[in-house]
């Protein structure tokens, strides 16, 4: 907003003929989450489940969320709610011993799936956008706007504990889990779904957002067009002594005071002036 002209006001608040209709996505409903997923099991890959399978000791190191797959299908006793499938894949990280060297690096995927049902509100239209093309027809795509759009925001997950089992001889703990080509993909060797003498297991802490969009045009008063004043130029700083832009940066003197033990990241400017 700082590389936009702020302007004056250009109407009056309380007179709605001076507004403009704009399209935007509402948001029908939301929920938050605070999981906790115990003993997650973890598929690693085919060198990692070797290494597994000899190491005297394994400490996970940490988690990341590399992708997450939402399906939304209408609840069938009521058309205005919606449930909301999340799959949730996770590369885990961990350091295993194996004799007296040094820790080896093992590494594999966890899958993690929940369910939230929240109101979409309901919708019998049906959108069409045309798609521009040069040199022939413009053909129009459907959007089927009877289904709300789902959202989910995440964090990377908290490694809380984990731990190593033997592997069940019956094979009763192998679970069936699917895994897309495209996670497939992310790693370099095949996955262990079933086999090996063990099995690596993790607690995740996760926090999380969903919620439902739903396309709608609103009435909003009008201030002034955002007009950029930020001049185009061929690349950063090119044209700017590199100096004299130095010299605009604050001393950061926070940086070279000691902080105490229990003082976090706070969210305040870490540069201050003398």
């Amino acid at each position: 907003m700082s590389e936009q002209t702020s302007g004056t006001q250009r109407c009056d608040l309380k007179d709605l003929n001076q507004c403009m209709s704009i399209h935007t996505r509402k948001i029908t409903d939301s929920c938050r989450d605070k999981d906790c997923i115990e003993d997650l099991r973890v598929y690693l890959t085919t060198n990692s489940q070797t290494i597994l399978d000899t190491a005297a000791n394994v400490r996970v190191r940490s988690a990341e969320l590399i992708t997450t797959y939402i399906d939304v299908e209408p609840v069938a006793f009521d058309r205005n709610h919606y449930c909301i499938d999340l799959t949730f894949y996770y590369r885990i990280l961990a350091d295993a011993i194996v004799g007296s060297t040094r820790p080896t690096t093992l590494y594999g995927l966890a899958v993690f799936t929940k369910r939230a049902v929240l109101c979409g509100e309901d919708s019998r239209a049906h959108i069409y956008r045309s798609n521009t093309r040069f040199g022939a027809y413009d053909s129009p795509s459907t959007l089927f706007a009877n289904l709300p759009t789902a959202v989910v925001e995440v964090l990377d997950p908290m490694v809380l504990a984990s731990k190593v089992r033997e592997t069940d001889p019956c094979g009763c703990d192998t679970l069936n889990v699917q895994v897309p080509d495209a996670i497939k993909a992310l790693f370099d060797e095949g996955l262990v779904i079933s086999g090996g003498q063990r099995q690596l297991y993790v607690t995740l802490g996760q926090f999380s957002i969903v919620r439902l969009e739903r396309d709608a045009q609103l009435v909003v008063p009008v201030l002034d067009y955002a007009i950029p004043c930020k001049e185009c130029c061929d690349a950063p700083g090119g044209g700017e002594d590199p100096c004299e832009m130095f010299s605009r940066i604050p001393f950061p003197a926070l940086e070279f005071s000691p902080r105490n033990c229990d003082e976090g990241n706070d969210c305040e400017n870490k540069y201050q002036t003398c």
